[in-house]
């Protein structure tokens, strides 16, 4: 959810250039700008939904966003190995919990290896 400024500094120097499946609007400044590198190039931003974070951006409109790609990739562009995006659930009850863990009850499959576990003598 974007706040006062950076809805009015839309309204006034923005062009929307699409929207993602799931809402988010995508924008590109009316000028270019001068970067440092001397490079002439149009500013781009996207107006999250209230309580995303950054990594919400889907990949058709990630390389867009960071001027690797001139245009956003169309949707059909999605190969089938692509999944759809997931938050991060660290810390939630659907995190990865691997084998061993605490949260798993400690105890793990014994290794099958020829490691040999060191004991100090005495």
């Amino acid at each position: 959810m974007a706040n006062l400024g950076t809805r009015i500094y839309t309204k006034f120097k923005g062009r929307l250039v699409g929207k993602d499946a799931d809402g988010r609007c995508y924008y590109e400044s009316r000028t270019a700008n001068r970067t440092g590198g001397g490079l002439t190039r149009h500013e781009r931003w996207v107006i999250y939904h209230k309580g995303e974070d950054a990594s919400a951006v889907p990949p058709e409109w990630w390389g867009w966003l960071h001027h690797v790609d001139a245009a956003p990739l169309p949707e059909s562009a999605r190969q089938p190995w692509q999944t759809p995006y997931q938050p991060n659930r660290t810390g939630t009850a659907e995190a990865y919990r691997p084998p061993g863990s605490d949260y798993r009850g400690g105890r793990r499959a014994p290794s099958t290896s020829d490691y040999d576990a060191w004991f100090p003598e005495g």
